[in-house]
């Protein structure tokens, strides 16, 4: 995607121009750019990153957005595409299917990747993974890196993403000092879609079908024989 600021002071983006989940009214929505930097400003000044308010299509509410420039040239100030989200949305998550500690840890987790915090929020998805393994024991560990290879498999992930995720995830859990990789904000979205479903597969969904076998059995009603005696 191109985006650069023209001498108009006027931003420009290809026709997809920028859409995200607004951390306002959490809807994933396209952007408008409202308050954009002066060409001549810039120039003068030639910053390594410029920050450029929107407003959400959706809420009308403002978004904050950090961009790297790339290149100042006469005719335009050329952006990078990996912009940084100032204020990111909440993520959601059903945490009270979760065991106490494990729902405590993940969100935190959940916080730290909404504060940008993303190298913390890797720590904590150690943090929440170490939790599984003690509530689960090592037999639930083993079925869990089992789950993993399958996700790799589903969503195609390439081996240095892999990796990242098997070392955070399955690192150390009696060395504190156990080496953890760093996290860029793709790996550290990779590794939160990875988390939910771990968690989801282990206590989400058992729990919800567990529930809805129950309300299942009490609203189905009884047959009877001819006798007029239930049937079970």
């Amino acid at each position: 995607m191109t985006i650069y600021i023209d001498p108009h002071d006027e931003l420009h983006t290809d026709y997809q121009g920028i859409a995200l989940t607004c951390p306002q009214c959490q809807t994933l929505s396209h952007l408008t750019s409202a308050g954009v930097p002066r060409f001549e400003s810039l120039s003068r000044s030639k910053p390594k990153h410029i920050g450029i308010v929107f407003r959400c299509d959706a809420c009308s509410e403002p978004v904050f957005l950090k961009f790297p420039v790339k290149a100042y040239t006469d005719l335009r100030v050329e952006l990078g595409n990996n912009f940084q989200e100032i204020e990111r949305a909440r993520e959601s998550f059903p945490l009270t299917y979760l065991p106490e500690q494990t729902e405590t840890l993940f969100k935190e987790a959940l916080q730290c990747y909404a504060a940008g915090c993303l190298n913390a929020f890797a720590t904590m998805c150690r943090r929440t993974a170490q939790s599984l393994f003690h509530e689960l024991g090592e037999l639930g560990k083993l079925e869990l890196f089992d789950t993993l290879q399958d996700i790799r498999l589903l969503a195609e992930l390439d081996d240095e993403t892999f990796g990242v995720l098997r070392a955070v995830i399955f690192g150390s859990d009696t060395d504190p000092w156990a080496h953890q990789p760093q996290v860029d904000s793709q790996s550290a979205g990779v590794l939160l879609e990875v988390m939910k479903d771990l968690l989801y597969q282990t206590f989400v969904r058992k729990s919800r079908l567990q529930q809805a076998m129950t309300v299942r059995r009490f609203l189905t009603p009884l047959t009877l024989n001819p006798a007029g005696k239930a049937i079970s």
